[in-house]
């Protein structure tokens, strides 16, 4: 593959059958790609660096957690990788659960060591493309998750362009506490203005749960299913 493509990649596997973790690090070793060889997926959630440019790979059936769950936990991280899932599990449910969770791929072991490198390399490509993108929504994830749940209250009715004095009425709290809550969450966000913040509701993923009171407000400048966590 052209040099400058696996330069940087990583290619993060998971899975608990060592034998062919040994054997799949080698294959991408060999080829030019960094590795990252994980036989716990519960350690891979821990230590994984969604900056490095990449993809993943990943077992369906392990004995933490399954293919499906480390999928869905990335996700709602808010993190985009491309997985590829590689797996002994030819079932049509699995494998369809696993695309609609935006998997780029699903292979069936076993499965020659070209199909394996073609759909690296695709997803590599990909990445490469939404790396930036995936820095910014995981520092932005990063400080949402620093905001203290009224503060992401607030956080809400600063986007939808509510004044303070409204955000108290509905909150059953003072105005001045409002505005001590709304300055530590743009202090929190590094948001300079309320534009900033209404630009940043329209970037949260879809995985952050939306609070019961934006029912209220069906002209919000962001889109429907951008939640608040709990």
């Amino acid at each position: 593959m052209p040099a400058e493509l696996s330069e940087q990649a990583w290619v993060f596997v998971v899975d608990d059958d060592h034998r062919f973790l040994a054997a799949l690090q080698s294959l991408l070793s060999v080829n030019g790609y960094q590795v990252a060889a994980y036989t716990s997926p519960v350690q891979f959630l821990e230590r994984h660096d969604p900056e490095l440019h990449g993809c993943l790979l990943l077992d369906m059936q392990m004995s933490e957690l399954s293919g499906l769950e480390v999928q869905s936990q990335l996700a709602a991280f808010g993190e985009s990788r491309p997985v590829i899932f590689l797996t002994g599990t030819d079932e049509a449910e699995a494998a369809v659960s696993a695309m609609k969770g935006g998997a780029k791929n699903y292979l069936v072991k076993p499965v020659a060591a070209d199909i394996v490198l073609a759909a690296v390399k695709s997803a590599v490509e990909e990445d490469k493309a939404c790396l930036e993108t995936r820095i910014e929504q995981s520092a932005l994830m990063s400080r949402w998750q620093r905001l203290s749940h009224r503060e992401q209250d607030v956080f809400w009715y600063v986007a939808s362009g509510r004044l303070n004095k409204q955000t108290a009425y509905d909150l059953h709290i003072t105005e001045k506490t409002v505005k001590v809550h709304r300055a530590r969450m743009m202090r929190k966000l590094k948001a300079g203005s309320t534009a900033t913040v209404a630009r940043m509701a329209e970037r949260l993923p879809g995985t952050v749960r939306r609070a019961p009171w934006q029912e209220m407000f069906p002209t919000l400048p962001f889109r429907p299913g951008h939640l608040r966590t709990s």
